[in-house]
């Protein structure tokens, strides 16, 4: 087992560090304070061809492995999650979902244009609508109807919590189109946001990510054509739970992002924060504390890459993408949160940056499925 990154992944990492350092950390505060969508970083991403890292580059993408893309969200991550959450929706729900169950004409039409970011030279990104106020974890029961009407679907609905909900140019929804048959009457569909009938609601005012583009979209009588429907005939339930799968090596690797961001800045504080007549770090109640920062972000690291590695190989990984994002996600939460610590007082403040870290965790316990959900699946595939 070789656990050193190849020159490209260094790459990868060199050029997502800087690209975090460079284009991200100036303005982070100010976008956080002001619900400001990241969109001049999200067409840089675009340049970088980071917004459809692990699509062929038969259409459009980098034509990168996992490891890659949980390697530059992580840097991402360090900096700016509102950032990596858009980026994370465009490459591992609405891109890979795409290149793997769309159409030839679907993906000529539609996943070109999203892994290359920029369509006639502006932002083109996707959303992926899933969530309802009353379909949360529960995800069977979809409220949200594709009425079978010959040659279109007419779509109604409300979907809620949406990631980039009113700058995704392209929607893939999850729609009930025969409740009798549960979860097998669920389609996906791809819609163009521009259709008549579409209604962005306003922008959810959140605790964090709050440059992220969170809002609740309605559909009202949306006419989608025959054509857009993902796979076969309720084949929609299948198709999110797939790509969800993926998802969450995404969030995971966010997550591990925010928890080694404030452990570097942590580490970085204990250095020159004098107390005693000493360096804080010389402290040992402060060496305890980052090295188990240390050791427990390792940790997640290491299973992030291990379900990579496994998606890339083809093999299974439901049960490590579920424990990568439950571990990296308790281990954001707790890692900032003592980061806050080290730094006293002035952790407490915007200026250090640890406060929005700490702000920006507690969502990766609870989006593409909650902590609760990630022990549910692992309890039931250790348990077979």
């Amino acid at each position: 087992m070789d656990f050193k990154l190849t020159e490209e992944q260094l790459m990868i990492q060199r050029a997502a560090r800087e690209f975090a350092q460079q284009q991200c950390l100036p303005g982070v505060i100010e976008r956080d304070e002001h619900q400001k969508f990241p969109k001049e970083q999200m067409e840089q991403l675009a340049d970088l061809g980071f917004l459809g890292m692990m699509t062929s580059i038969e259409y459009g993408g980098a034509g990168m492995d996992t490891i890659s893309y949980v390697i530059a969200m992580e840097e991402i991550s360090k900096v700016d999650a509102s950032v990596s959450v858009s980026m994370s929706v465009n490459n591992s729900l609405v891109c890979w979902g795409l290149e793997h169950y769309a159409t030839e004409e679907q993906k000529k039409k539609y996943l070109t244009p999203l892994a290359q970011g920029k369509k006639d030279g502006a932002l083109y990104i996707g959303a992926f609508l899933l969530s309802e106020p009353e379909a949360g974890s529960d995800a069977t029961h979809q409220h949200t109807s594709a009425i079978d009407k010959g040659d279109h679907y007419l779509l109604n609905g409300v979907k809620n919590w949406i990631t980039n909900g009113s700058t995704a140019s392209v929607y893939l929804v999850m729609a009930q189109t025969d409740a009798s048959k549960g979860p097998k009457g669920i389609n996906a569909f791809i819609v163009e946001k521009n259709t008549a009938g579409i209604l962005v609601g306003a922008k959810e005012n959140k605790l964090g990510i709050r440059g992220s583009d969170t809002h609740a979209v309605s559909f009202m009588d949306v006419k989608v054509p025959k054509e857009n429907r993902i796979g076969v005939d309720g084949f929609g339930f299948t198709f999110a739970m797939k790509t969800l799968n993926g998802g969450r090596i995404g969030i995971a690797a966010q997550a591990l992002g925010i928890a080694s961001g404030a452990y570097e800045l942590a580490l970085a504080y204990s250095k020159q924060r004098q107390s005693f007549g000493k360096p804080i770090h010389e402290h040992q109640a402060i060496q305890f504390k980052l090295a188990e920062m240390a050791t427990r972000i390792q940790s997640a690291r290491l299973l992030c890459y291990h379900a990579a590695w496994e998606k890339d190989n083809g093999l299974d990984y439901t049960t490590s993408a579920a424990m990568s994002k439950l571990h990296a996600s308790d281990t954001a939460m707790w890692a900032a949160t003592e980061a806050v610590q080290v730094h006293g007082g002035y952790g407490f403040v915007k200026e250090y940056h640890v406060e929005r870290l700490m702000r920006d965790a507690k969502i990766t316990q609870i989006y593409e499925g909650t902590s609760e959900i990630q022990k549910m699946v692992i309890g039931r595939n250790i348990t077979k």
